[in-house]
């Protein structure tokens, strides 16, 4: 069966190297992102770079969306439309939360997609391997078609269900984790200079243990080096604390740390941290 032509809309951090490993995999490739000069590299990789998203997703059998959000992807995606082939399946790969999602289950019926809700797990380091975990839920007959894709951006796909949204609310929770991890980081180096700990010994102290875990190596060695050239952006990761407060609220769910966690963000990106990596929530540890 030959791979079906994917068309890319949004190739950020992200939808870049998602777009790089599709035409590693020898899709025939269309990608488009509303900053030109974002998408232009990748035509050196055998991708089509696009115009306009109607453009890009003539002629394609897939349409992967990585975009900042609903309501950028939703724009996209109505841009598209001229261009779409029905029953076209979309897999929706945006962190757009539960209610954002409406939306877009509604423009997929009335343009006749097929929809996927297809968040993945991971930032710039293991989308740019094709390691990334692409959780997904949607119609079985999209299982097929979408196969030679997911396993050319991750390292595995894990269905969740039929029903599109289930795999949004799991993004938000797993997502609830990966931004508590990353205040715990930030919060435990910025006492240790406040107090006069050398971070070196914390990190001794958990090294091996139960409290010991990669992620926080990563984090903290970006925040003790200061490169922190982003992964995620403390501004996208904003964006998805409000999401999974909205979640929250909307299910009767009390979450304090993540509140206190979106503010940590807000406080970092006005002190100008908003481009750079969410380790920076380490800033707002100071006035």
């Amino acid at each position: 069966m030959p791979a079906p032509r994917v068309a890319v809309l949004g190739t950020g951090i992200m939808g870049a190297p998602m777009a790089r490993n599709l035409c590693r995999a020898g899709h025939d490739v269309r990608v488009w992102n509303r900053t030109g000069s974002k998408a232009e590299p990748l035509a050196a990789d055998g991708a089509t770079v696009a115009g306009s998203p109607a453009e890009a997703v003539e002629g394609a059998g897939v349409v992967l969306t990585m975009l900042h959000d609903g309501a950028a992807t939703l724009a996209a995606m109505r841009s598209a439309t001229p261009g779409l082939a029905e029953g076209a399946v979309w897999a929706q790969s945006s962190t757009v939360g539960t209610e954002g999602l409406d939306d877009l289950v509604v423009l997929a019926a009335e343009e006749g997609l097929t929809l996927v809700d297809a968040p993945v797990l991971g930032t710039r380091q293991p989308a740019e391997a094709g390691e990334l975990t692409v959780l997904a839920a949607g119609p079985p007959a999209a299982r097929e078609p979408l196969a030679p894709v997911f396993s050319a951006v991750g390292s595995r796909a894990l269905w969740v269900g039929d029903e599109v949204g289930a795999a949004s609310r799991l993004k938000l929770v797993c997502n609830s984790w990966v931004l508590a991890v990353t205040h715990g980081t930030a919060e435990a180096l910025a006492l240790a200079k406040g107090l006069g700990v050398d971070p070196e010994d914390f990190l001794g102290a958990v090294a091996g243990g139960a409290l010991d875990l990669p992620y926080l190596r990563v984090k903290a060695a970006a925040i003790r080096s200061g490169e922190l050239a982003p992964s995620f952006t403390v501004d996208t990761a904003a964006k998805d604390a409000r999401l999974i407060l909205a979640a929250a609220e909307s299910a009767g769910v009390r979450l304090d740390l993540a509140a206190a966690g979106a503010d940590r963000f807000r406080r970092a990106s006005a002190q100008g941290h908003g481009g750079e990596d969410m380790a920076a929530s380490y800033f707002a540890s100071w006035d």
